[in-house]
Order: structure tokens, then C-alpha cells, then sequence
């Protein structure tokens, strides 16, 4: 089954994009449209699609959010077909040079992304609605970026968002830098969050702080038992946490709250090692 639906953001068209061999898709994506300029390219799985909506918005610029297949799957056929100019973080371009590797659950929804040569930011990213302001967002992954359309105030907010709580985190998210970006992003004006799978018209502002603040409480609760000399298995049984066990098993493990659970460990180690060796960063709270 295929999904391509259309909806107006304000001034912004939005694609939702879906793809499944059999009944609905899993997870749908989204690509958005402002002018000539394209924010994320959907999964090549939907590759016709996407190609399509390119060239009836006759887009000439896309910016990425970040690596992830499910953002930068059509990225490269539409540099191709259109001579589009495709830009992103340094990190994005230094891993979109060439092909890498992704689990086999991650190809069957979504499809593998082709290597293409990402340019630098110019000096200013134009649009039809004013320019659009680049910030480094990392935590779901090193290169995340977030797109600030300041004269609209709106967000394309990649995977920054994607809910108020989260069930389940990647193997290689970074929980507290995740809290220092969402921190940093509430310092914009905005009100409508454009995310990579789950938009918010309106109230954008609070959604974001409703998922600092749970990433917070998750974070403190989790490094507090840490403290205790509790082991990940331990804190995760202690605040009663619960697996989404079929994406646990479908993704490998690569998908899951336990990850989260070391995803904040990882973070606090670090910060305390830092801290002892005179290089440490500021408390995160």
C-alpha cells in the first residue's frame, strides 16, 4: 500500500508519505514544501511520489534535517532529475559521501538512501516567505538540524519532536543533549512545530516543552538510581518502565525504552568524566 496525502500547512504544503507491501504502513513520513525549496525528501520507497511533488513545486533547494533514511531517502534523485542543490550539516554530508549501513527492519519500511554530494549552508537560505534559519539541534542523532522559519514562526522540527512522551528511543540517541537542544529551540518564537512524522499547527511551543519536560523527569529519575548503584535493568524494573516488545524484537533492539534508559547513563558518565579531567560542560539541570 502507498500513502501520499496533501495538507496546507499556513503558507507550507505537506506530503505524508507511507509505504507497505501489505495493509497500512508502520510509520509514515513527511516532506514539506515552501516555494522551490523542499525540507526532508521522504523514504525511496516512495521515491515516485516524492519526485512528482518536486517537480510540481519546480523545487531547486532542499534542506536536510539529518541523515536518517526516512528523511534523506530521494535525496540524491532529485540533485539528479532536477539539479536541485541539497544542503545539510557537515556530519550529514561527511556520512551521505557514501552508502552506510542500516538494519534490515529499517530498509523494509523505509528503503536505503543513495550517497550524493551535500553542499554547505549559504550565507542565507531563501524562500518565498523569508529566510529560513539553520540550527544544529543533535540528541536523535550527531548531524539533527531544525529549520526556523522566523517570519512565519514555524519549525520544521525533523525527529527533534515526534511526541509529548516518548515510548521507545534509538541505540544511538543522546538523551541530554536531546534536552539541551529542545531547551535551545524554546528560545525561538514559533508556534507551529512541522515535525518529520507527527506536525503540530498550533501551540507548537508547549508540545516542545512538554517533551523537555519528560525528558527531564525521565533523565533525573534515571541518573538518580544511578547514583544508588543501580544497573540499567535495575532503574528500568524500579520506575516501572514498560517495552514496546514487538518494535523491541521487529527493530533488533535498535528501537527501545531500555535504550533510553542507557542512552542517560552514557550521558551523565560522560559528563562526570569530563567534569573530573577539568573539560566538563556546564549541569544539565
Amino acid at each position: 500500500m502507498r500513502v501520499c496525502r496533501e495538507y496546507q500547512f499556513a503558507k507550507i504544503q505537506g506530503f505524508e508519505l507511507g509505504w507497505s507491501p501489505v495493509g497500512q504502513p508502520m510509520m509514515t513520513t513527511h516532506c514539506y514544501t515552501l516555494g522551490d525549496l523542499m525540507v526532508d525528501t521522504g523514504q525511496a520507497h516512495m521515491q515516485k511520489e516524492v519526485i512528482q511533488i518536486a517537480q510540481n513545486a519546480g523545487v531547486r533547494q532542499v534542506v536536510l534535517t539529518h541523515h536518517h533514511e526516512d528523511h534523506s531517502g530521494n535525496a540524491a534523485m532529485i540533485k539528479n532529475q532536477l539539479g536541485a542543490c541539497v544542503f545539510g550539516n557537515a556530519l550529514t554530508a561527511r556520512k551521505m559521501a557514501t552508502r552506510f549501513n542500516i538494519f534490515p527492519y529499517q530498509k523494509y519500511v523505509w528503503g536505503k538512501s543513495s550517497p550524493l554530494q551535500i553542499d554547505p549552508f549559504p550565507e542565507e537560505i531563501k524562500t518565498c516567505f523569508g529566510p529560513l534559519i539553520p540550527v544544529h539541534a543533535p540528541g536523535h542523532s550527531k548531524d539533527h538540524m531544525v529549520y526556523y522559519l522566523k517570519d512565519e514562526g514555524i519549525l520544521f522540527s525533523g525527529d527533534l519532536y515526534l511526541a509529548d512522551h516518548i515510548k521507545f528511543f534509538r541505540a544511538d540517541e543522546d538523551m541530554g543533549s536531546q534536552i539541551a537542544s529542545l531547551k535551545k529551540i524554546l528560545a525561538l518564537d514559533f508556534d507551529m512545530i512541522l515535525c518529520g512524522h507527527f506536525p503540530k499547527q498550533n501551540n507548537g511551543k508547549r508540545h516542545i516543552q512538554n517533551k523537555l519536560m519528560f525528558l527531564e523527569d525521565l533523565y533525573g529519575s534515571i541518573i538518580q538510581l544511578r547514583e544508588q548503584g543501580l544497573e540499567a535493568k535495575q532503574i528500568f524494573k524500579t520506575l516501572n518502565l514498560k517495552e514496546a516488545r514487538f518494535v523491541k524484537y521487529f527493530c533488533f533492539g535498535n528501537v527501545s525504552m531500555m535504550n533510553g534508559v542507557r542512552s542517560a547513563i552514557r550521558h551523565y558518565e560522560k559528563q562526570e568524566s569530563d567534569r573530573e579531567q577539568g573539560r566538563g560542560p556546564a549541569p544539565l539541570f
